[in-house]
């Protein structure tokens, strides 16, 4: 028996700014020919997605990257995920 390989896509992220103090990132994200603008409030743990179209399959594996990643990340930053879904 063969085992199947799961769809995956890359998802790229640049985050545009950042305030600890505010409690804050904001940043893009790419996968496929989708792209998002998106708002971390990670004091309130809310993740916002914009547009709505495709946010579904973005928003949960980014928020999971935003959270293991969250002192590694900074402005103007280029960083990378895996998706496993084909977008």
């Amino acid at each position: 028996m063969s085992a199947k390989r799961l769809p995956e896509t890359i998802a790229h992220v640049r985050i545009t700014r950042q305030s600890w103090q505010h409690g804050f990132l904001e940043g893009e994200v790419s996968a496929g020919d989708f792209e998002w603008h998106f708002q971390w409030h990670f004091r309130r743990g809310e993740l916002s997605v914009k547009p709505s179209q495709g946010r579904a399959l973005i928003k949960e594996p980014l928020g999971r990257f935003l959270e293991q990643q969250d002192y590694q990340l900074e402005p103007g930053g280029d960083y990378a995920f895996t998706i496993r879904a084909e977008l």
